[in-house]
């Protein structure tokens, strides 16, 4: 059974639960990522926006959506965030639902095109996600930058 996932926007009670776990895994003080979760919750615009997978009252995937993920590039935007599926989970297909469910709800939102910064080579490729180019990160740390156009709403039948 696929676990639902859950837009931030629509379950705020969420809120400090998911940004103490993000900051748990990325080393980001909770209280940015609360900040971005209440902007979020404002609905000024498709970003930021903030995705979360439960399972058994526990926080075990999610992602986000923000202007720029600390690269030099301010003119590739949005971007894609903080994908993490906790290690006992992985390789269950949860990362490729997420990032289908990120690229049809921006797309739904009338926002063409994503993109990210990670040091993978080859992950995103298998989701859709082509290589773009490389940017400069806030460490002065090159990064792979990656893009992939948003999707149509899925057909429910």
């Amino acid at each position: 059974m696929d676990l639902p996932i859950l837009p931030l926007r629509d379950a705020p009670a969420l809120a400090d639960e998911a940004a103490v776990w993000f900051s748990g895994r990325w080393g980001i003080p909770a209280a940015e990522y609360r900040e971005s979760m209440e902007q979020c919750f404002r609905r000024q615009g498709p970003v930021p926006q903030w995705y979360v997978v439960r399972d058994g009252g526990h926080l075990i995937a999610g992602a986000g959506v923000i202007e720029n993920d600390f690269h030099d590039r301010p003119d590739l935007t949005p971007n894609l965030c903080a994908l993490f599926v906790e290690p006992d989970r992985r390789g269950r297909g949860i990362a490729g639902r997420l990032l289908d469910f990120i690229r049809r709800d921006l797309g739904a939102m009338g926002v063409p095109r994503l993109y990210l910064v990670t040091d993978h080579t080859s992950f995103y490729e298998r989701y859709g996600w082509t290589f773009l180019t490389m940017v400069t990160g806030d460490d002065q740390v090159p990064e792979r930058m990656y893009t992939a156009p948003t999707l149509p709403p899925a057909i429910r039948p």
